[in-house]
């Protein structure tokens, strides 16, 4: 049997991956299955815009995956009936003064340095694909090719089909230990309980190396970085915005962007915190979201607010996923997404699958194994607060 420890979407499409190739798999989730990270999340799917200076490395595995989303989504339509409401209008970063233009010119020739497909516009330009967007907006590039997702429904859909494919999802149960005998992981303790395994992969986003069980050298290098998020409800039927906008940021919130929904929400995102295991809503945080989001949109003053909530992004030290082989052998890693979960779900799941069922590390995997550190691998757990 193969243990997955982690219900987020990844732990959950890597296990409809096995269970589709007829292994036995069980994930085990100290919550609900996708109500973590992944409820957390806006669902973009947009490694261009995202692209960061220094993690060029990270840009095949991200394309890749990306290529990868709309058979994903139709296969899971198909299997279970559930619409995950994928987008391909686009994405729009835009400028909102001199300075903003000169960074978005430099961003757009490293886009085009790399071979992205990326589009620049004027201001008038931008405003004539979404009329909603501030006079002040100086310019923009678009990013036709970078989609969204509804990250809730897709979760749900893959409950259903892992569950559909024979898999089985123990919820509400804290894993207490990972077993390992002789350099090799045989299986977890869970409720007091000791169950046995084959092979474990652990997918517990960023609480994945405060896992009991394993030496403090093979805990992945992973820490909880906090995004506080907001919904607003736009108009029955008018939309203020119908492609994904990104905005520039402040102290708190690196880019502000504005994602909507075919349900009629607008999910506002995120902050960026060092704050531990705290998800607490704050008031700067709010404050610092919503200035941003109107400095791009002013429409969204008179909005409802439908909710607000924080995740916890599972954040490795350069930001890139870990994934395949750890030092404990029988133990495989698929933590660390940091901001790009829900986007690697597909390409994570059919990497992971292979390996675990073939035993090889794909070219496309590599760089992202463990061992890419070159000091320990961790650190002590992370500890919890309220």
């Amino acid at each position: 049997m193969i243990v997955i420890i982690g219900g987020g979407i990844c732990g959950l499409a890597i296990g409809w991956r096995l269970a589709q190739a007829g292994e036995s798999v069980t994930i085990f989730e100290r919550g609900e299955a996708g109500m973590e990270a992944t409820w957390a999340a806006a669902g973009m799917l947009a490694p261009q815009i995202e692209a960061e200076y220094g993690e060029e490395m990270l840009l095949p595995l991200a394309m890749a995956s990306r290529e990868q989303w709309p058979e994903f989504a139709r296969e899971l339509e198909a299997e279970t009936g559930i619409g995950v409401d994928y987008r391909e209008e686009g994405t729009m970063q835009v400028a909102l003064d001199r300075d903003d233009q000169e960074a978005l010119d430099h961003r757009h020739e490293f886009l085009t340095r790399n071979g992205l497909e990326i589009e620049k516009l004027s201001g008038y330009e931008a405003r004539q694909r979404e009329p909603h967007l501030a006079r002040a907006v100086t310019g923009a590039i678009f990013s036709p090719r970078d989609h969204q997702v509804d990250n809730r429904l897709a979760a749900a859909a893959l409950r259903a089909v892992f569950e559909k494919a024979g898999g089985t999802l123990r919820e509400h149960i804290t894993v207490e230990e990972i077993m390992i005998k002789a350099g090799r992981a045989v299986g977890i303790r869970a409720d007091s309980e000791e169950i046995s395994a084959d092979h474990v992969v652990l997918a517990a986003g960023a609480w994945s190396r405060n896992i009991p069980g394993m030496p403090d050298e093979a805990r992945p290098p992973v820490r909880p970085l906090k995004g506080q998020m907001i919904a607003l409800e736009m108009p029955d039927g008018m939309p203020l915005i119908d492609h994904v906008v990104w905005g520039p940021g402040n102290s708190i919130v690196s880019n502000v962007y504005l994602a909507p929904k075919s349900d009629g929400r607008l999910i506002v995102g995120a902050t960026v915190e060092e704050m531990g295991f705290d998800t607490r809503m704050t008031g700067g945080g709010l404050f610092e979201l919503l200035r941003a989001a109107w400095e791009v949109l002013p429409g969204i003053y008179d909005l409802p607010v439908l909710d607000s909530w924080a995740g916890l992004r599972p954040a490795s030290r350069d930001d890139a996923p870990i994934l395949g082989p750890s030092a404990i052998e029988g133990l495989t890693l698929a933590t660390g997404h940091h901001r790009n979960g829900i986007l690697l779900a597909p390409v994570t799941a059919s990497e992971i699958a292979g390996y675990i069922r073939e035993g090889d590390v794909s070219d496309l995997m590599r760089p992202f194994l463990v061992d890419r550190f070159t000091t320990s691998a961790s650190a002590p757990p992370v500890t919890e607060s309220v």
